[in-house]
Protein backbone atom coordinates (compact mmCIF):
# COMPACT_ATOMS: atom_id res chain seq x y z
CA UNK A 1 0.00 0.00 0.00
CA UNK A 2 1.28 3.08 -1.09
CA UNK A 3 0.52 6.83 0.24
CA UNK A 4 -2.49 7.69 -2.36
CA UNK A 5 -3.89 4.38 -1.24
CA UNK A 6 -3.51 4.50 2.38
CA UNK A 7 -5.35 8.30 2.15
CA UNK A 8 -8.13 6.72 0.25
CA UNK A 9 -8.92 4.79 2.23
CA UNK A 10 -8.51 6.58 5.37
CA UNK A 11 -11.08 9.45 3.20
CA UNK A 12 -13.65 6.60 2.39
CA UNK A 13 -13.54 5.46 6.41
CA UNK A 14 -13.65 9.40 7.49
CA UNK A 15 -16.15 10.75 5.13
CA UNK A 16 -19.16 10.75 7.67
CA UNK A 17 -17.82 12.85 9.81
CA UNK A 18 -18.21 16.83 10.08
CA UNK A 19 -16.31 18.98 7.08
CA UNK A 20 -14.09 20.66 9.45
CA UNK A 21 -12.91 17.62 11.63
CA UNK A 22 -12.24 15.40 7.73
CA UNK A 23 -10.32 18.31 6.47
CA UNK A 24 -8.36 18.61 9.87
CA UNK A 25 -7.93 14.96 9.56
CA UNK A 26 -6.58 14.60 6.15
CA UNK A 27 -4.61 17.52 6.74
CA UNK A 28 -3.15 16.05 9.64
CA UNK A 29 -2.02 12.87 7.67
CA UNK A 30 -0.39 14.58 4.48
CA UNK A 31 1.67 16.36 6.95
CA UNK A 32 2.72 13.27 8.49
CA UNK A 33 3.59 12.05 5.14
CA UNK A 34 5.35 15.18 3.82
CA UNK A 35 7.65 15.07 6.84
CA UNK A 36 8.04 11.59 6.63
CA UNK A 37 9.41 12.27 3.07
CA UNK A 38 8.42 10.09 -0.13
CA UNK A 39 11.99 7.62 1.41
CA UNK A 40 9.95 6.81 4.30
CA UNK A 41 6.90 6.50 3.26
CA UNK A 42 6.57 2.38 3.80
CA UNK A 43 7.79 3.60 7.79
CA UNK A 44 5.43 6.06 7.96
CA UNK A 45 2.13 4.09 6.88
CA UNK A 46 3.73 1.25 9.68
CA UNK A 47 3.70 3.52 12.25
CA UNK A 48 -0.17 4.78 11.44
CA UNK A 49 -1.06 1.49 11.23
CA UNK A 50 -4.03 0.27 9.02
CA UNK A 51 -6.18 3.30 7.17
CA UNK A 52 -9.54 1.60 9.11
CA UNK A 53 -7.45 1.90 12.74
CA UNK A 54 -6.57 5.29 12.44
CA UNK A 55 -9.83 6.56 11.18
CA UNK A 56 -11.66 4.46 14.06
CA UNK A 57 -8.69 6.05 16.58
CA UNK A 58 -9.70 9.38 14.86
CA UNK A 59 -13.96 9.27 15.10
CA UNK A 60 -13.22 7.83 18.84
CA UNK A 61 -10.65 11.13 19.80
CA UNK A 62 -13.08 13.82 18.39
CA UNK A 63 -16.27 12.31 19.99
CA UNK A 64 -14.50 12.21 23.37
CA UNK A 65 -13.05 15.86 22.86
CA UNK A 66 -16.75 17.15 21.31
CA UNK A 67 -18.19 16.38 24.90
CA UNK A 68 -15.71 17.94 26.97
CA UNK A 69 -17.19 21.86 26.69
CA UNK A 70 -21.29 21.75 26.97
CA UNK A 71 -22.08 23.84 23.64
CA UNK A 72 -23.74 26.99 23.34
CA UNK A 73 -26.07 25.73 20.38
CA UNK A 74 -28.10 23.00 19.08
CA UNK A 75 -26.64 22.64 15.93
CA UNK A 76 -23.11 22.06 17.78
CA UNK A 77 -24.41 19.49 20.14
CA UNK A 78 -26.41 17.87 16.80
CA UNK A 79 -22.88 17.47 15.76
CA UNK A 80 -21.39 16.24 18.54
CA UNK A 81 -24.01 13.46 19.15
CA UNK A 82 -23.34 12.53 15.52
CA UNK A 83 -19.58 12.45 16.46
CA UNK A 84 -20.81 10.04 18.87
CA UNK A 85 -22.97 7.88 16.89
CA UNK A 86 -20.26 6.97 14.35
CA UNK A 87 -17.74 6.60 17.71
CA UNK A 88 -19.93 4.15 18.76
CA UNK A 89 -19.49 2.27 15.34
CA UNK A 90 -15.69 2.85 15.54
CA UNK A 91 -15.99 1.10 19.22
CA UNK A 92 -14.90 -2.87 18.94
CA UNK A 93 -18.57 -4.28 19.93
CA UNK A 94 -21.02 -6.07 17.79
CA UNK A 95 -22.70 -4.33 15.28
CA UNK A 96 -26.49 -5.21 16.84
CA UNK A 97 -25.67 -4.15 20.09
CA UNK A 98 -23.85 -1.02 18.16
CA UNK A 99 -27.60 -0.30 16.14
CA UNK A 100 -29.44 -1.05 19.32
CA UNK A 101 -27.53 1.88 21.25
CA UNK A 102 -27.94 3.99 18.09
CA UNK A 103 -32.19 3.16 18.13
CA UNK A 104 -32.54 3.75 21.40
CA UNK A 105 -30.15 7.24 21.74
CA UNK A 106 -31.83 8.37 18.86
CA UNK A 107 -35.48 7.55 19.96
CA UNK A 108 -33.98 9.40 23.48
CA UNK A 109 -33.16 12.77 21.09
CA UNK A 110 -36.43 12.17 19.07
CA UNK A 111 -38.68 12.34 22.21
CA UNK A 112 -36.89 14.84 24.14
CA UNK A 113 -37.04 17.09 20.85
CA UNK A 114 -40.51 16.48 20.82
CA UNK A 115 -41.34 17.37 24.02
CA UNK A 116 -39.35 20.94 23.80
CA UNK A 117 -40.50 21.33 20.39
CA UNK A 118 -44.16 20.60 22.34
CA UNK A 119 -43.89 22.93 24.86
CA UNK A 120 -42.33 25.94 23.13
CA UNK A 121 -45.54 25.74 20.54
CA UNK A 122 -47.72 25.42 22.99
CA UNK A 123 -46.41 28.61 25.04
CA UNK A 124 -45.99 30.49 21.67
CA UNK A 125 -49.73 29.97 21.15
CA UNK A 126 -50.42 30.91 24.75
CA UNK A 127 -48.31 33.98 24.45
CA UNK A 128 -50.27 34.93 21.05
CA UNK A 129 -53.14 34.37 22.83
CA UNK A 130 -52.73 36.69 25.50
CA UNK A 131 -51.39 39.27 23.72
CA UNK A 132 -54.77 39.21 22.04
CA UNK A 133 -56.12 39.21 25.69
CA UNK A 134 -53.81 42.44 26.39
CA UNK A 135 -55.35 44.15 23.65
CA UNK A 136 -58.57 43.43 24.40
CA UNK A 137 -58.23 44.65 28.24
CA UNK A 138 -56.80 47.73 26.24
CA UNK A 139 -60.36 48.16 24.83
CA UNK A 140 -62.08 46.94 28.02
CA UNK A 141 -60.07 49.80 29.72
CA UNK A 142 -62.38 52.50 27.93
CA UNK A 143 -65.94 50.38 28.68
CA UNK A 144 -65.31 49.18 32.72
CA UNK A 145 -61.79 50.88 33.84
CA UNK A 146 -61.96 48.18 36.57
CA UNK A 147 -62.30 44.76 34.41
CA UNK A 148 -60.43 46.47 31.80
CA UNK A 149 -57.40 46.80 34.53
CA UNK A 150 -58.27 43.11 36.05
CA UNK A 151 -57.64 41.32 32.46
CA UNK A 152 -54.86 43.42 31.68
CA UNK A 153 -52.97 42.33 34.54
CA UNK A 154 -53.52 38.74 33.91
CA UNK A 155 -53.19 38.97 30.03
CA UNK A 156 -49.91 40.13 30.91
CA UNK A 157 -48.96 37.46 33.45
CA UNK A 158 -49.65 35.47 31.27
CA UNK A 159 -47.17 36.73 28.54
CA UNK A 160 -44.38 36.96 30.79
CA UNK A 161 -45.54 33.46 31.91
CA UNK A 162 -45.37 32.24 27.97
CA UNK A 163 -42.24 34.44 27.84
CA UNK A 164 -40.59 32.35 30.68
CA UNK A 165 -41.72 28.44 29.48
CA UNK A 166 -40.00 29.08 26.23
CA UNK A 167 -36.93 30.26 27.45
CA UNK A 168 -36.99 27.02 30.05
CA UNK A 169 -38.05 24.80 26.95
CA UNK A 170 -35.16 26.62 25.22
CA UNK A 171 -32.52 25.96 27.91
CA UNK A 172 -34.03 22.34 28.63
CA UNK A 173 -33.34 20.97 25.08
CA UNK A 174 -30.02 22.62 25.22
CA UNK A 175 -29.04 20.50 28.31
CA UNK A 176 -30.52 17.39 27.12
CA UNK A 177 -28.28 17.63 23.88
CA UNK A 178 -25.30 18.00 25.84
CA UNK A 179 -25.95 15.39 28.44
CA UNK A 180 -26.68 12.87 25.54
CA UNK A 181 -23.08 14.02 24.33
CA UNK A 182 -21.98 13.73 27.63
CA UNK A 183 -23.15 9.91 28.26
CA UNK A 184 -22.05 9.14 24.59
CA UNK A 185 -18.63 9.83 25.17
CA UNK A 186 -18.54 8.37 28.52
CA UNK A 187 -19.91 5.38 26.55
CA UNK A 188 -17.06 5.63 23.92
CA UNK A 189 -14.35 6.34 26.54
CA UNK A 190 -15.46 3.07 28.47
CA UNK A 191 -15.09 0.95 25.35
CA UNK A 192 -11.91 2.22 24.72
CA UNK A 193 -10.45 1.85 27.91
CA UNK A 194 -11.50 -2.24 27.03
CA UNK A 195 -9.90 -1.67 23.42
CA UNK A 196 -6.86 -1.44 24.93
Amino acid sequence: MNRTEYMKHLARRLKRLPKEDFNRAMDYFNEYFDEAGPENEAQAIEDLGTPEAAADAIVMDLAIASTKAPEKNMKRGLKNIWIGILGIFAAPIAIPLALAGVAVIAAIVICLLAVVFCVIVCAAAFAAGSVFGFVGSVILLFGSFSNGLVNLGIFTFCIGLAILVIWGAAIFGRWSINAIARGMSAVIGGKRNEKK
